[in-house]
């Protein structure tokens, strides 16, 4: 049986999942925001995400529907706020998404529509493959970092927590990056990044 979700936000993003979870007949109760927003699929506003805390834990999960556009502590900060209070954050696979049996998934995982992601490669928690990015055998994509739409990975990448990779950048073979870095749009990236590191261009350099 499916238990009820809350979405926490209500931007774009929240818009992509509400419907592949619709489209899979998930029972939506309804989405927190700071403030009182229209909803595109007329979903219940529940208040902030302080609400959440009146629904039990184990009858209900949630989906984490902030987007990023740069590293940021945002999404991490919820994730472990309600995991630490036994909250349980449901993972969201767009049914388009091809993903190798080898493949480990964190918990609250999202993978958006044309997402391919090859043999024995682990996404951990919390973090969001958009649509259309290819990741290859042996990564390893660190917990809440974001793998913005059109992105290229090659095999044995590790990314660590909180990086932010844009849109339509690509990673060769064998890249370690740091944590909380930012690679820019377009970015192909040849050498090594620390961590905190903002990189962007053809070949990718630090700025």
């Amino acid at each position: 049986m499916n238990k009820g979700i809350i979405m926490i936000g209500n931007g774009g993003h929240a818009s992509v999942l509400t419907e592949i979870l619709l489209e899979q007949k998930q029972t939506i109760i309804g989405f927190t925001a700071p403030t009182l927003e229209k909803n595109a699929f007329a979903l219940p506003y529940l208040g902030t995400d302080k609400v959440i805390e009146d629904y039990n834990p184990f009858d209900i999960e949630l989906v984490l529907a902030i987007g990023t556009i740069k590293p940021s502590p945002l999404r991490e900060k919820i994730f472990n706020k309600f995991t630490q209070k036994t909250y349980q954050f449901k993972s969201v696979i767009h049914p388009s998404a091809i993903i190798a049996p080898s493949v480990q998934l964190g918990q609250g995982v999202q993978i958006m529509a044309g997402t391919i992601i090859q043999t024995n490669t682990i996404v951990a928690d919390n973090s969001i493959i958009n649509t259309g990015a290819l990741i290859d055998h042996d990564c390893q994509i660190g917990s809440h970092i974001h793998i913005a739409p059109g992105t290229k990975i090659s095999g044995s990448v590790h990314i660590e927590k909180g990086t932010h990779v844009g849109t339509g950048a690509t990673i060769i073979q064998g890249i370690h990056i740091g944590s909380n870095c930012l690679i820019g749009a377009g970015a192909v990236v040849v050498s090594n990044f620390v961590n905190g590191v903002k990189a962007v261009g053809v070949p990718a350099k630090e700025v």
